[in-house]
């Protein structure tokens, strides 16, 4: 029986009019009360009257309270509420068919377009879940060599079930051996079932068949006692069906996929082991160069700086003799203010006033000259650090000045370049254990690229905007710091155009560049990773595009094994 609101019956505008069409004609006045006596239409009477029962399927839902003409009234809404509840019971009826074709027609939708078995098995079980009331369950799969049933997916507990999940064993197992779906509505009564904990009361249990051959099967148990229906079983069956050939369409889709990951890795695998092979030997003729540029460049510091030693010791003498002979001539003016005709053609003729002037500042600069290139093989010598071939103390410091001192000639205006401006924000570090020359290699290839980025940005930029720009809109940043006590950071960041997000993905890896061939190896910024690795710490770029880029150095003070797995 449908239940149906007595209520809204008996107050129905055509209800209502057919009520006092009917005590018009029978010249009587009724009441319609609840089941609990409330009058719902009509007034209660004081004149002795009766009390007819309004009837659903036998059950009282409602009074019609009057005289004994009011009787045939309570036979007549007895008819209307079966009529009703009847027209429920159908509609939902039909509502539950509607929606049962709509869920199998969502489902194999969804089951048809994937290819992940556990997927297929989780909308399945769910789908069952919806319409079938269980407290655990699962879609077990058969393993045709073992006999074994692996479960795919389940929910509840399923998973601590007693016996063995094995065909032709245990109450599932018999089941599945039979290829028939059953029913078992009290597995404690049933003699194929061993005691077990949780309890289940009932079970369903349904083949899955593909080409009448036997893959697997969906299990449903209720703690709770429940009496399944042939109903249940048919939408399991129909949902099994359905599983079956999606599943195993799925593992075929997986077993190729295996298939064909299997070749692919072998032909990956012998890619990287090319590309290693590769990748060794350039890095073996990157890394000698780099030796014979470090010797040469040692060598040709250390054959400057002899002539430059000799000829500073000789100038600050020449610049003292030049001096007392000057005080000597200024000495004969001061006593022979007239001299000789002869003499003073001499003076005019060479503009003596001005000679000793110019001697004066020549001298000066020369001296200026030598310093610098004095400094400057210095500079090459420290940054070339061939003898340092083991971890000794670096002056993180005199690395980057130097670096510096080598690369000024690219920070000076030329052409359209209107110069890079150097700032420097160097904390208070200690010395840093580490590789000098290496270290100094990674300053290099960085504050190199910080370079060409400004250079890109000063060329992309239209000429009449270039010229309204000034040196500082141009800035390589360097500053220094210790961080968590025993970790250097240093961070070299330039105010350029920025790098994609693409390109900052593979911007350590070895050979890769953006920059025309010839003018770049795509080896630095990977040599540069690898050397900051070695020293045990980390190489990171930070950049946004419009607003410059950031490499970030952190390395330990101290290297040992711990720092380099921090």
């Amino acid at each position: 029986m449908t239940p149906i609101n007595f209520r809204k019956l008996v107050t129905q505008k055509e209800f209502l009019a057919i009520l006092n069409h009917l005590e018009r004609e029978m010249g009587t006045t009724i009441c319609i009360e609840d089941i609990k006596g409330t009058p719902l239409i009509g007034i209660k009477s004081d004149v002795s009257v009766s009390r007819y029962p309004v009837l659903l399927l036998e059950e009282v839902i409602g009074w019609v309270v009057g005289d004994q003409k009011s009787a045939s009234i309570a036979t007549l809404i007895s008819y209307l509420a079966q009529q009703q509840s009847d027209k429920k019971s159908l509609a939902k009826e039909l509502l539950e068919k509607y929606q049962e074709i709509d869920l199998f027609q969502d489902l194999s939708t969804q089951v048809t377009a994937s290819l992940d078995v556990q997927e297929i098995a989780r909308l399945v079980i769910e789908e069952a879940r919806k319409c079938i009331p269980s407290s655990c369950g699962a879609i077990l799969w058969l393993d045709e060599k073992t006999g074994w049933l692996k479960i795919l997916w389940e929910y509840g507990e399923l998973s601590s079930w007693p016996e063995p999940l094995k065909l032709g064993q245990g109450i599932i197992g018999t089941i599945l051996r039979s290829r028939k779906g059953e029913i078992v509505n009290n597995l404690f009564a049933d003699p194929r079932f061993v005691e077990m904990e949780p309890k289940v009361s009932s079970l369903i249990c349904v083949p899955l068949l593909s080409k009448k051959q036997l893959t697997g099967a969906i299990v449903m148990c209720n703690q709770i006692p429940t009496t399944y229906s042939t109903k249940d079983g048919k939408l399991l069956s129909i949902l099994a069906l359905q599983a079956a050939g999606a599943i195993e369409k799925a593992l075929l889709y997986e077993q190729s996929c295996s298939a064909a990951q299997v070749a692919q890795e072998q032909a990956q695998q012998l890619q990287l082991t090319l590309f290693e092979l590769q990748q060794t030997q350039r890095k073996l003729i990157q890394s000698e160069k780099m030796s014979s540029l470090g010797n040469l460049v040692a060598e040709v510091a250390h054959d400057i700086n002899n002539p430059i030693n000799y000829v500073s010791g000789n100038l600050g003498h020449i610049q003292q003799s030049t001096q007392e002979i000057l005080d000597l001539l200024q000495l004969y003016q001061h006593h022979y203010p007239k001299p000789a005709t002869e003499i003073q053609t001499v003076i005019e003729s060479l503009d003596l006033e001005f000679v000793i002037e110019d001697l004066t500042k020549m001298l000066s600069s020369m001296i200026v000259g030598v310093g610098r290139m004095r400094q400057l093989a210095l500079t090459l010598r420290n940054f070339s650090r061939i003898d340092q071939v083991e971890m000794k103390l670096v002056d993180i410091h005199e690395g980057i000045d130097s670096t510096l001192l080598i690369l000024q000639g690219r920070f000076k205006p030329r052409e359209r370049n209107l110069g890079i401006q150097i700032i420097k924000e160097y904390g208070d570090i200690p010395l840093v254990e580490g590789y000098a020359n290496q270290l100094n290699q990674v300053f290099m290839n960085l504050i190199a690229n910080a370079i060409d980025a400004l250079e890109e940005s000063m060329i992309s930029c239209p000429w009449p905007a270039m010229v309204a720009k000034i040196p500082e809109n141009y800035q390589i940043r360097i500053s220094t710091e210790i961080v968590n006590s025993n970790w250097l950071k240093i961070q070299i960041a330039d105010n350029g155009p920025g790098i994609p997000e693409n390109i900052q993905e593979r911007l350590f890896e070895p050979f890769f560049t953006t920059k025309p061939i010839g003018k770049g190896t795509g080896l630095g910024l990977s040599i540069s990773y690898q050397i900051i690795e070695k020293h045990g710490g980390f190489l990171r770029c930070i950049s946004q595009m419009g607003e410059g880029t950031t490499f970030s150095i952190e390395i330990p003070v101290i290297h040992n094994d711990e720092s380099a797995t921090d």
